[in-house]
């Protein structure tokens, strides 16, 4: 399939700019309007309030720890425990459906097939399929991989954005036009759209990117038929790649990264986001892509691109990679907001539930060493362990006081750069492998919790005498 990019975005550009112009003009009606840009309060609330009215900031305790918002047969991430009410740091550990991540991941390795199809249907049944229950499901997979010639003629119309992940809420969301009952909500609907998520967006958001570049350079999108029996990993290398111009280990590397990100708990930003839409029973493409537009967000998903854009700055600014104390030293400038972005952040360093270590990232670290030998990138590979060992002493430097492991973000990036992912698809891969996981837990949500959710608030506010238009 080949579609003409300056014929397909000409119509929609042109709708954008004149929303730019009138935005722009919006702005010189009137001095009075200005109000509307800065009379809205924005001062950070006293810390004192939280205290006093026992708010649960973050949804999290005091300690760090996570309030308790339901139960789940899905997964378990483990990083400390409770000890006599005190967090008592521990080794991570990440369970689905009982089976540790690192089984789950070495066993499909070691019989040298794909596992993040296996992961999907353990995540969506709740038990691990048999040779014939995973050929048919990948069967079914590959049945639900064709995009239809009438939704790629509508989707590219939807594809001007920055962003990919913005790209990946709208096709969601337009998939709804094309289900001829969107709004049921029964186990066999619930399904079949998630196996038709699993098996469509690979190649959507591998499309959005080929059509993105397509369009900046004024060619035709290619888009290859989808070739029965691929894995998920190979049929998003396959777009990419513009046909089967990929390895087998590259494709198994990627399959790995996607089984790591399959799945992460229901109290994880975009994971409880599907939870809360699906709570009130809407639709499952409204939930899903509420979830996607969680995990865009930097303090998310988006983490992954920030980590990569952070190595290639320390690269430019540290003379000496193998210096310890020079890396260090620009460490502290990172948090002492000297240095890089101004956030005092290390990105991939810390996570909200894992203290002293992250198994997926103990399983990034050691593929991503093997794949750094084989293209000679073993020198940026010591770097970034450098930084995974040197960080956590210089953030206790700086008064950190919990405890600081690596999380996987900081080798994602690294990993996907090997495989020559552009960085525009490093968050809507994530996006890709978690579908897995929001779909399980929607449908646990739907079925087995029966309540909306729907915490509280508590107001800070004084009430105010009403004065009437001619007096203000």
């Amino acid at each position: 399939m080949a579609y003409d990019a300056k014929k397909i975005y000409y119509r929609f550009d042109d709708h954008l700019s004149r929303l730019v112009l009138d935005y722009e003009a919006s702005r010189q009606i009137s001095p009075e309007s200005e109000n509307l840009y800065h009379g809205m309060p924005t001062n950070p609330y006293d810390e004192g309030l939280f205290v006093e009215h026992n708010v649960k900031r973050g949804l999290r305790n005091a300690d760090g720890s996570g309030v308790v918002a339901g139960l789940t047969r899905i997964s378990d991430v483990h990083g400390y425990n409770k000890v006599d009410g005190k967090v008592v740091p521990d080794q991570g550990k990440l369970t689905l459906r009982g089976y540790s991540i690192e089984d789950l991941v070495n066993n499909a390795q070691a019989e040298d097939r794909y596992g993040y199809e296996e992961v999907a249907y353990l995540l969506i049944t709740g038990s691990l399929p048999t040779k014939e229950e995973l050929d048919g499901f990948c069967e079914r997979l590959g049945a639900f991989r064709h995009l239809s010639d009438e939704y790629v003629r509508e989707f590219p119309m939807t594809t001007v954005s920055s962003s990919i992940m913005n790209v990946l809420q709208r096709a969601v969301l337009l998939l709804y036009a094309f289900d001829a009952e969107p709004d049921a909500i029964t186990p066999e609907h619930e399904i079949d759209v998630a196996i038709s998520m699993l098996a469509r967006l690979p190649r959507i958001a591998a499309f959005a990117h080929m059509a993105s570049v397509a369009k900046r350079r004024g060619s035709e999108v290619h888009v290859p038929h989808p070739t029965p029996g691929l894995s998920t990993a190979e049929t998003i290398l396959q777009v990419l790649r513009g046909g089967m111009a990929f390895t087998r280990d590259e494709a198994m590397l990627l399959d790995v990264m996607l089984m790591l990100h399959a799945e992460h708990g229901g109290g994880n930003n975009s994971t409880f986001a599907c939870r809360v839409l699906s709570s009130s029973a809407t639709d499952p493409y409204s939930a899903y892509a509420a979830a996607i537009g969680s995990l865009k967000g930097p303090r998310h998903g988006g983490a992954n691109a920030k980590v990569v854009s952070m190595h290639e700055d320390i690269r430019a600014h540290v003379s000496n990679w193998e210096d310890e104390d020079e890396v260090a030293a620009y460490l502290g400038k990172i948090l002492d907001k000297q240095a890089f972005d101004g956030t005092g952040l290390i990105y991939g360093m810390g996570h909200a539930v894992y203290t002293l270590s992250d198994p997926r990232a103990e399983v990034c670290r050691r593929y991503a060493s093997t794949l750094a030998a084989k293209k000679d990138l073993g020198d940026e590979f010591a770097l970034i362990e450098r930084i995974e060992r040197l960080a956590p002493q210089v953030m206790r430097d700086h008064g950190m006081t919990k405890p600081i492991c690596a999380n996987i973000d900081l080798y994602t990036g690294f990993i996907y750069k090997m495989l020559g992912v552009p960085e525009t698809l490093f968050t809507p891969l994530f996006a890709v492998a978690r579908m897995a996981g929001w779909s399980a837990h929607r449908m646990e949500e739907l079925f087995c919790a029966h309540r909306i959710i729907r915490p509280a608030y508590r107001p800070v506010i004084e009430p105010l005498e009403y004065k009437p238009l001619a007096d203000r």
